[in-house]
Formats: C-alpha cells, structure tokens, sequence
C-alpha cells in the first residue's frame, strides 16, 4: 500500500458558518483550528493547507467559565520601550470581541508559514451578519 499524499491542485476548500452564540471560547477555538488545518478531512497532510475557510459570527456572545471574565488579561507590546499593554477579557469583548476568538484561535495553529497560511481562512464577525454569502457556506455544528 502508498500513503496518500495530497496534492495543492486536487484540494477542494469548502467555506462553514459557525456561530458562536453560547459556546466556550476554548471549545470553539480547537474546533475551528482543526476544520482550518484540514484535520476533519480524509485526504489530511500535515504539510499541505488541506483546510476549509470558516465564518465566525455572534462573536461578541462567546463564553468562558470561571473567573475569566474578570481575571483573563491579554498582553500586547507596541515596540517601544515601556511599551506593554494590558486589556482584560470583559474590556475587550465591548471594545474588539472578534479579537478575541483570533486570538484564541492562532494560538492552536502552528507555527510558520504554513499556520499563517492557515489563519488567513478565518473571517470573524459581530454580530449574525457576513459578507460571504456568495461563497454559499455550509453551517458546521459541533
């Protein structure tokens, strides 16, 4: 028997609806991690982008559990001297909550090229509404 191998030009990209309306951050976020990589998939390879495009939408009405809300800071740093900024769960899900469902979301992906490639299939969005209804996606439910 040969191992399959996927080849770029015979891979077919579908595109999924998610909503993340009452669904755990953490949750959410490995699932979509794994239908961007392709893992879901019969054909996977691990170094060809083998994975499905996914809209994220309600992402302002993704949970967490326990004290996250209040006690889950996310770090960033400007590039200059001084220069860290912290935000906390609940600050920014009013100012960018899309941010927030990226950011749990590319922490899963790997490193590299290849991850970048990855994450750029993901479009979030606030509130029920996108702009992708020309590519007819499916709804993934999980």
């Amino acid at each position: 028997m040969k191992t399959y191998v996927a080849k770029p030009k015979e891979i077919e990209h579908k595109w999924y609806v998610i909503d993340a309306e009452d669904k755990t951050l953490g949750r959410l976020a490995s699932e979509v991690a794994s239908i961007l990589r392709g893992k879901k998939k019969p054909i996977f390879t691990p170094f060809i982008d083998t994975g499905d495009y996914v809209i994220i939408v309600n992402a302002e009405k993704v949970s967490v559990t326990g004290k996250k809300r209040k006690e889950k800071i996310y770090r960033r740093h400007t590039g200059y001297p001084g220069g860290l900024r912290e935000i906390t769960f609940e600050k920014l899900l009013v100012r960018r909550p899309e941010e927030i469902i990226r950011h749990a979301v590319k922490g899963m992906m790997p490193n590299g090229k290849l991850g970048r490639q990855m994450y750029k299939k993901l479009k979030v969005f606030v509130g029920p509404e996108h702009n992708h209804q020309a590519q007819k996606p499916e709804v993934w439910n999980f």
